[in-house]
């Protein structure tokens, strides 16, 4: 499957800029009426010695968000070309809706040199946050990519308010270079709304399994990683807001807080075996040690008995596509782990227990 085979061509605003843009900004949007605006300013707002374009996917919202793309594009037909995509294009995985084809056709439709990425919900708070990218990447020819870092806006009081983002296991890695065995190891993480990559896409970049995996930053990192290292500066200039109905924290309300945690590393799981086999095992042994992090924090989650750990070896030996050596290890590291926690726990209420 090629993210360049069009199933349906979108109606399109603005097709033609009028100077060619170094930076394409590809922006995906749905059910975004109460930030689409923030998200575009935030975009407009930027100061910088070349020109830029913004890609702007509307995914066919219920609210009146195309409206409002419809406007912006009218208002800045210089900058703004604008996608009205259709829900027969969605691409479902693990039964869920994703905005996955609307981001690849953006990329695709990317005139620039480099392209950034910003979410519809979220925003970017330094006007120089372009600028700063582009002189890191002119200036580094081994880089394939650059980010910064972040702050979180959370509502409080029907109002959003901005708060430093925690560092500690979110992907923070103040490196000034990164390699993708950084990315492997999960000492970093590159957010979509921090990413400016060189646009090096072409009809073989994005594998298969890139339509199947449950998020797109990550896995998008690991194949830029094949091309190049990673840049950093360490300036929070984006927000991520959270508004609990993004793709990271679909299916929680049904699932409740455990189960969902117990899907949300199996989704970790697969992506860092697809990306495993992509490089040809290079990064197996930190691949060991992160999916055994992973397997923790299902472990952590679980009522723990001797049904789930059976299940947990279920998944590991019959579901993951992997040598099956490496599920022997992981299996192996299962069971003296999931004994550990449950010798552990019996110790805790022996200690609590009254006895009379």
């Amino acid at each position: 499957m090629s993210c360049f085979i069009q199933k349906h061509k979108a109606e399109t605003i603005n097709s033609k800029l009028i100077e060619e843009p170094l930076v394409s900004i590809c922006v995906q949007t749905y059910q975004h009426e109460s930030y689409i605006s923030q998200c575009l300013d935030s975009i407009l707002m930027q100061q910088t010695n070349f020109a830029f374009e913004i890609i702007l996917g509307e995914d066919k919202s219920l609210d009146g968000t195309r409206a409002l793309c419809v406007q912006y594009a009218e208002k800045y037909p210089d900058i703004i070309r604008l996608f009205l995509r259709s829900r027969k294009d969605v691409i479902y995985v693990n039964g869920n809706p994703t905005g996955r084809f609307n981001m690849l056709e953006n990329i695709k439709s990317a005139n620039g040199k480099y392209i950034a990425m910003l979410e519809g919900d979220d925003y970017w708070s330094d006007p120089l946050k372009l600028q700063k990218q582009v002189d890191l990447l002119e200036s580094n020819k081994s880089l394939i990519a650059c980010h910064h870092w972040q702050k979180i806006a959370k509502k409080e009081n029907g109002t959003y308010l901005e708060f430093e983002a925690p560092k500690k296991g979110h992907g923070y890695f103040p490196n000034s270079i990164a390699t993708v065995k950084n990315i492997f190891s999960n000492e970093m993480r590159v957010k979509t709304r921090a990413l400016m990559f060189r646009n090096i896409i072409n009809e073989d970049f994005f594998p298969d399994w890139f339509y199947k995996v449950s998020f797109g930053d990550v896995p998008l990192s690991f194949l830029l990683g094949k091309h190049g290292d990673f840049g950093f500066i360490d300036e929070e200039m984006a927000v991520y807001r959270i508004t609990g109905k993004g793709v990271s924290t679909s299916g929680l309300e049904e699932l409740g807080q455990r189960k969902f945690a117990v899907q949300h590393f199996k989704n970790w799981i697969e992506i860092w075996d697809r990306a495993n086999v992509f490089y040809d095992y290079k990064y197996e042994e930190d691949v060991l040690k992160t999916v055994n992090y992973f397997y923790e924090q299902i472990i952590i989650n679980l009522k723990f008995n001797l049904s789930n750990l059976i299940l947990l070896l279920k998944y590991n030996f019959f579901e993951r596509k992997i040598p099956l050596l490496m599920k022997l290890n992981h299996g192996k590291w299962l069971i003296l782990k999931c004994f550990s926690f449950s010798k552990k726990r019996v110790i805790k209420k022996l200690k609590t227990y009254k006895w009379k």
